[in-house]
Order: C-alpha cells, then sequence, then structure tokens
C-alpha cells in the first residue's frame, strides 16, 4: 500500500548528490534528466537551509540535457554528449559530474560510456548513475563518497600522521554546515592536526583525490557513512571513528576532543592544555548568564545528529529539561536507532526524554501537540513553527528545513558555537 509523506525534509538522491557537488570548488554537476530537475533538485536542499546557494553553478545555472519525448524514444545519449561538452567549453570546472534524473533512469541511457570518452580525452568527467527514485538526499551524499572512493580519491603515496578526514555534516541539509565545519577544524587546528572538510576554505577536487593520505576519518553522525567508511578503510587503509552527533559545548567537545586524541595518540599534556584554554572561555561567558534565561522544559525536533547535540546540551550544559525529541530521518538500521536513543538518553543531569521518530509532519506536530506534559520551549525547523504558535510556546528555528534565516558560517556547535545558541534562546522569548 502507497503513502505520503507530508512535508518530507529535503529532496531525492538527485538532490542530495546535487548540493553534495555544489559545495565543492569548482565542481560542476551535469544532469542528464528532464526539464525542471536542475531547479527543483536545488530548491530541496539548497532553498531550504537558510538562504545560500553554491556560489559556483546551481539551480537555473546547471548545465542540462533537459529530456523531452524525443530522448524517452530514441535515448537521450547524443543530447547527452553535446550537454557535457558545451559544459567544458563554458564553465571553468575542475571536474564535471554527470548525474541521472528518473527518465534518463528509467530508459536506461549508457552515461558511463559518455563520459569515458571525455575521459579518454584528458577531462575529469564523472558519471554517478542513480537517478532520482533511488532514495533521498542523504543517501545521495553517500552516493557521491562511494563514487569518489571508486573513481577521484587516489592511493596515497606517503601517509600524512597529522591529516583527518572529516565526514557526516551534510552540507545544506544541516543549515550550519559551512560554521560547524569551521568550528571543527579550528578545534583540531590547536591539536596540531590539518583538516580534510571538502566543502570550506575553497577546497576542491584536489583534496579529494588526495584524502587517502589522512590518518584517521572522522564521521560526525549517529548513522551515516557506515558503507562508504567501510570502503574507504578497506581501500585505502584509512581506519574511521564515529562521534554519534554534532559535538554542542563544553562537555560533548570535550568529549570528542578526547575521542579523536585517543585515536591518533596525541600527547596528553597538549590535549589538557588545549581542553582547559576552551573550556575556561565557554564558562567564564557562561557564568555571566546564569539566572538570565528562565528554566526551561523543552521539545527538538529534527535531524538525529543536531537533535541529539541540542537536547544534550540544554540538559547537561543548561539544565533544561528535556520532554520530547523527534527524530525526524528515515532510520532503517535497528543499530542506529539503539545508539540514538543511547546518546538521548543516557543525561547527566536530567531524566530522559520520550524519542518518537517520524519524518511524516503530520506525525510529527501531533507527537508534539499530544504530548502530555508541558512543553515551554520547541527547537526544531521552520515546519515546527505553526505548531508551537499554537501552543503559544518558545521557539527557535535551529534545524533542516530553515527558511526564515540567513545562515553564512554561523553554527551551533563546538565550544565556542554553543554560546551562539544560548544567546540565540535569549532572543527568541
Amino acid at each position: 500500500m502507497s503513502f505520503v509523506t507530508e512535508n518530507p525534509r529535503g529532496g531525492c538522491v538527485l538532490s542530495g548528490i546535487n548540493s553534495v557537488l555544489a559545495a565543492i570548488d569548482h565542481v560542476c554537476p551535469i544532469l542528464h534528466s528532464g526539464p525542471g530537475c536542475c531547479m527543483q533538485t536545488t530548491a530541496a536542499e539548497q532553498g531550504q537551509s537558510g538562504h545560500k546557494h553554491a556560489c559556483f553553478v546551481s539551480g537555473v545555472s546547471l548545465p542540462s540535457s533537459n529530456m523531452l519525448e524525443k530522448e524517452v524514444v530514441f535515448g537521450g545519449a547524443n543530447k547527452l554528449r553535446t550537454t557535457i561538452q558545451g559544459a567544458i567549453d563554458i564553465i571553468d570546472a575542475q571536474a564535471y559530474f554527470v548525474l541521472t534524473g528518473c527518465t534518463a533512469g528509467i530508459i536506461g541511457d549508457d552515461i558511463q560510456s559518455v563520459t569515458y570518452e571525455f575521459t579518454e580525452k584528458g577531462h575529469k568527467v564523472f558519471a554517478i548513475d542513480t537517478p532520482g527514485f533511488a532514495g533521498d538526499s542523504l543517501l545521495g551524499y553517500e552516493t557521491v563518497w562511494n563514487t569518489f572512493i571508486d573513481k577521484v580519491i587516489q592511493p596515497a603515496t606517503k601517509k600524512k600522521a597529522d591529516l583527518v578526514n572529516i565526514f557526516g555534516i551534510v552540507p545544506y541539509h544541516d543549515p550550519f554546515w559551512a560554521g560547524t565545519l569551521e568550528e571543527i577544524e579550528r578545534i583540531l587546528n590547536k591539536l596540531g592536526l590539518k583538516v580534510n572538510t571538502f566543502f570550506t576554505k575553497h577546497q576542491g577536487i584536489d583534496v579529494v583525490e588526495h584524502c587517502s593520505e589522512a590518518a584517521l576519518n572522522i564521521i560526525i553522525n549517529p548513522w551515516l557513512f557506515k558503507g562508504p567508511a567501510e570502503k574507504f578503510e578497506k581501500k585505502f587503509g584509512v581506519p574511521s571513528i564515529r562521534f554519534p552527533f554534532v559535538p554542542v559545548g563544553a562537555t560533548d567537545t570535550t568529549r570528542f576532543v578526547r575521542e579523536v586524541a585517543s585515536a591518533l595518540k596525541l600527547d596528553d599534556e597538549l590535549v589538557n592544555r588545549v581542553v582547559k584554554e576552551e573550556e575556561d572561555y565557554v564558562y567564564s561567558y557562561l557564568a555571566q548568564s546564569i539566572g538570565q534565561l528562565s528554566w526551561k522544559r523543552f521539545a527538538v525536533a529534527g535531524d538525529a545528529s543536531n537533535a541529539i547535540a541540542i537536547t544534550r546540551y540544554l540538559a547537561n550544559d543548561y539544565s533544561f529539561s528535556p520532554v520530547l525529541v523527534v527524530i525526524t530521518e528515515n532510520i532503517f538500521r535497528p543499530e542506529d536507532k539503539e545508539r540514538i536513543i543511547k546518546e538521548i538518553s543516557e543525561l547527566e543531569y536530567a531524566n530522559p526524554p520520550k524519542i518518537v521518530f517520524a519524518s511524516d509532519q503530520w506525525e510529527i506536530n501531533k507527537a508534539i501537540r499530544e504530548e502530555p506534559e508541558d512543553i515551554s520551549l520547541l527547537v526544531g525547523s521552520t515546519n515546527e513553527k505553526e505548531v508551537a504558535l499554537e501552543k503559544e510556546i518558545q521557539y527557535l528555528n535551529a534545524t533542516f528545513p530553515m527558511n526564515e534565516r540567513l545562515v553564512f558560517n554561523r553554527t551551533y556547535s563546538g565550544y565556542r558555537g554553543s554560546l551562539t545558541l544560548t544567546e540565540d534562546l535569549y532572543d527568541n522569548l
């Protein structure tokens, strides 16, 4: 029996692939799809992420074969060939990736052989043959990295003991992705590490090509990137650790720092010094706000990584009481659900909240609306604003989709980002 999801968060797999590639400097997606997919797939992710879009190519400026009835009947390979050549002639990209829409996927166009023609001529043109109907936008993130591992990343000639790769923070699907990656990098830099974020500091395809030189892959997400991590380690010998949520606040960011330090066997004296400096910075400000923000009973609705992070920070570091947490992603593996529940339930200073897994907006609103315990603060997406107004409670738009805020490099993550989150709570009383 079919069903309809009200207000799905994000788009199809093509949308996810498009947005991940668009966040890498001077990479050009080329769509082999019907008219409209360029704009719609961009709008589904970038258009819902704090009003920022790719600077290089995005939306209606993306090259597309714009398949019509003729291509459906006779095949679209020739039109794709001219589209790729036109993109190479006009757009000065470092790499081009051909993506298939549903139309091309249904008729079975052989995009691999078409892209190979350009590869033989020395152009960096790669095919990602995963039509939009194959899954959602988060699958797109994993699909991109599987393609990179198979076709783009080169074996390391020399390993770098101080280099790490960051995975699991998805561009645009996390509205704070840029600022979060910058804060994570800032902290790791203080530990003497160099960081491949892939999506900040104009890092391009050359960084992707040489990321096998890293000593460690750090996955910051409770469930994403399982398959690509295993493939990465098997092919390039780079081990992975998983930190199961975006660290927010001194307590969990210090935990993150110590787990990374343990995996890389970093100097204890250096690690302790960094932790002391960062914790002192945060606590010296928090001490000035004690008593300024009234005690709250709160609910959170959002993707697993950020929902865990916000819940733990507000409960452990700011002594609010969690009532309800709604995980709005589709989580399928039982071990992933168990990991998420564990991180939300094992709190230091509060009883565990009720945990609901729901991706349909009607079900999300129902869980919030019918929660018997009083809620005085709701942290969620733009989609939850209506139910917050209905219940007449404080509301903060802090998760995807985010349509009423402009976000450049703002973040709630790490040591310093937690101060921004606390400020935003006070501003939205």
